[in-house]
């Protein structure tokens, strides 16, 4: 067992989104993702075959859909994506980091 802290090791700026995987498991993956200013590839969405709970720890992002709907999520807020719901990051604040904590689950 050791402790850890979402917060430790965080750049001030980040060049490209970063995910550090916290947990996996059998049926469950969790992981720390950064963003500044990134988004998803326009071309493409977000398929999984697990289900995504994330919240917003620091930061705000926006989720958008293959529908047209778009989720703002600013710090302390969640959401829960069912599995091959198609979506994308389509906006993330660009003058300060935002700290993601994804977590996958079947």
């Amino acid at each position: 067992m050791s402790l850890n802290n979402l917060f430790e090791g965080m750049p001030e700026v980040v060049g490209e989104e970063l995910f550090d995987e916290i947990v996996n498991s059998a049926g469950v993956r969790v992981e720390r993702i950064l963003s500044q200013g990134q988004t998803s590839p326009a071309s493409g969405w977000y398929d999984q075959d697990e289900n995504e709970w994330v919240v917003i720890l620091q930061g705000a992002g926006k989720i958008a859909f293959e529908d047209g709907s778009e989720v703002l999520l600013s710090r302390g807020d969640y959401l829960n994506i069912p599995k091959h719901v198609k979506h994308r990051v389509a906006w993330t604040e660009p003058d300060a980091v935002t700290v993601w904590l994804a977590v996958f689950y079947l």
